[in-house]
């Protein structure tokens, strides 16, 4: 079937004003709006406009606490249409929870997402105990791809590694689940590998979610991740790096209309630039990308954005710029929490004081990056010596039903520190 995104708009708005004029019973009426609120919500969220959404968001889960105190009328309608009821109540419940989550990690609110994650998942539990609805298993898994992303920016890869089990076991009980979300889960451990510094293992893994997918902002979200693998790498694969960026590239026809993934591609051209010694073109990339995440609060791309335009004026000597630049970022990262760009800007912030000679400033940013760089290598450690680890070979069949045992950490630390 055709996507007809730009017909989804006004479609959404007359379906609002039907549902709202629509007389019936309070709780039809009630599961009625979130189903529609539920398709604005996701609309807007597969666009990647994360501060448009919040009024939605919000009737939405206003709508969720007034039909849990409803309680259903044993009269039944005369008109069957009436009749219609797409998901019970206590379903309907997990899935605000998951537009929550989507919603919060999208945004780079990560705590507000754990907070949420907990509460579906708990619910979640309690639902499968009494029923077998498959759909439970597919929020569960969408909940879980969304908080192993989380994982993975706030520092903990060893619990996203065993969440990224999680979801292998549970696809492994539905071939269906499977079908649906293997190159999600590819995707994920490709994301996983980078975080570890096994890039080859990460190419591996984006390549083969890319030979899974038929979903254009999947396909985009992965292309990006990939061309960010091989400019880490050099000159290894300059063809295919140049290829790919030109089929993402933001200044021309984007493949996506998400508004997010164009400024992560606009963020990718910049570090591609920065690289590559381009200064001015990357920081024109950079600016891009910033104007596009502060008109949607893109939190993350804000931060990544911030502490690279920070580095840059740094090289080109500019300190006073650079350090306007990196103390927001800094900020923002401590925020979100983003242990990457926090570990990037203390570095930073440590040598832009030496360099201005404030040597109390330049103590404390440097013990910061000792803190940030003893947890991130810590978990690197007990991440890489678990079992689970071998999952990064994986790229073809069903997900393995069991893994070998690690003697212990075969990656390269030294990106870390």
């Amino acid at each position: 079937m055709e996507r007809k995104l730009q017909e989804v708009h006004p479609l959404l708005t007359l379906c609002g004003q039907i549902v709202e004029n629509w007389q019936g019973n309070p709780i039809q009426k009630e599961s009625l709006r979130v189903f529609f609120l539920v398709l604005q919500v996701t609309h807007y969220l597969d666009a990647g406009q994360v501060k448009s959404v919040k009024p939605c968001l919000k009737q939405l889960q206003q709508c969720i606490q007034t039909i849990s105190t409803l309680h259903d009328d044993e009269i039944l309608p005369s008109n069957p249409a009436d009749l219609f009821h797409w998901l019970p109540k206590e379903h309907m419940c997990v899935l605000v929870y998951l537009v929550t989550v989507m919603h919060s990690m999208q945004a780079g609110y990560l705590e507000k997402a754990q907070k949420y994650t907990d509460k579906a998942l708990m619910q979640l539990e309690k639902l499968k105990m009494l029923d077998c609805s498959p759909i439970l298993s597919s929020f569960q898994v969408i909940l879980l791809e969304h908080i192993i992303m989380c994982r993975l920016v706030t520092g903990h890869k060893a619990t996203a590694l065993q969440e990224i089990s999680q979801v292998c076991q549970l696809c492994q009980q539905s071939p269906r689940l499977f079908s649906n979300h293997a190159a999600q889960l590819h995707t994920l451990l490709g994301l996983y590998c980078v975080s570890v510094n096994c890039m080859d293992n990460a190419e591996a893994q984006f390549t083969t979610a890319l030979r899974l997918t038929n979903h254009q902002e999947l396909w985009a979200f992965i292309v990006t991740n990939l061309a960010s693998v091989y400019i880490r790498e050099g000159n290894r694969h300059q063809e295919v790096l140049y290829s790919l960026l030109e089929r993402i590239n933001p200044d021309h026809s984007f493949p996506v209309s998400s508004h997010c993934l164009r400024a992560a591609a606009f963020y990718v051209r910049g570090l591609f630039s920065f690289f590559q010694g381009r200064y001015n073109e990357a920081k024109r990339f950079l600016r891009e990308t910033l104007k596009m995440s502060n008109a949607e609060d893109l939190n993350r791309l804000t931060a990544c954005s911030l502490v690279l335009l920070g580095h840059i004026f740094y090289v080109l000597g500019n300190h006073r710029e650079s350090n306007n630049m990196v103390v927001p970022a800094m900020q923002l990262a401590s925020k979100i929490p983003d242990m990457s760009v926090q570990l990037w800007s203390s570095a930073l912030l440590r040598d832009l004081n030496k360099a201005c000679g404030n040597a109390m400033d330049a103590h404390e940013a440097a013990q910061m990056h000792q803190n940030f760089s003893q947890q991130l290598l810590q978990d690197h450690i007990e991440a890489c010596s678990l079992p689970e680890h071998n999952l990064i070979t994986w790229t073809d069949g069903p997900p393995p039903v069991q893994f070998q045992a690690q003697n212990g950490p075969n990656t390269s630390l030294a990106s870390l520190l």
